[in-house]
């Protein structure tokens, strides 16, 4: 983890700007057919951090009710998936790795929904994972 007091983050065309004023400590590879779809690519990696860290900064997210406990919010504009809010860890968020100003400075912990993964991608092998998810 970087040593930077909060981290800052953008969609693709720039509407929206985030802030996390938290460590970002728990980052995971999803591999959840989704979250595949969602993104349009084979993997989404995700940081948690406490609700109340997570702060919009520019523009104004858009929100879609992926499931009965699962919202995603993104850029009306580009259409890039920034956050992710789920009934099952009410007090956290997760945000898009992605989206990071500086992605590199936070590689992964862990793999989550590993059972859903596509069986000809062998990405961070060595790293725990699982089956499903532990909030």
């Amino acid at each position: 983890m970087s040593a930077r007091a909060s981290q800052g983050g953008a969609c693709l065309c720039g509407g929206i700007r985030y802030r996390l004023d938290a460590p970002l400590t728990d980052i995971a590879h999803c591999h959840c057919s989704m979250c595949r779809r969602n993104s349009g690519g084979i993997v989404t990696t995700w940081v948690t951090v406490p609700r109340a860290a997570f702060v919009v900064t520019r523009g104004e997210l858009r929100s879609y009710q992926s499931s009965r406990i699962t919202t995603r919010h993104f850029c009306s504009d580009c259409g890039a998936l920034i956050a992710l809010f789920t009934e099952q860890s009410p007090e956290s968020v997760d945000v898009t790795v992605a989206t990071l100003d500086h992605p590199e400075d936070h590689p992964p912990g862990r793999h989550i929904w590993f059972a859903d993964r596509l069986p000809w991608l062998n990405l961070d092998t060595e790293l725990p994972h699982e089956d499903g998810e532990t909030y």
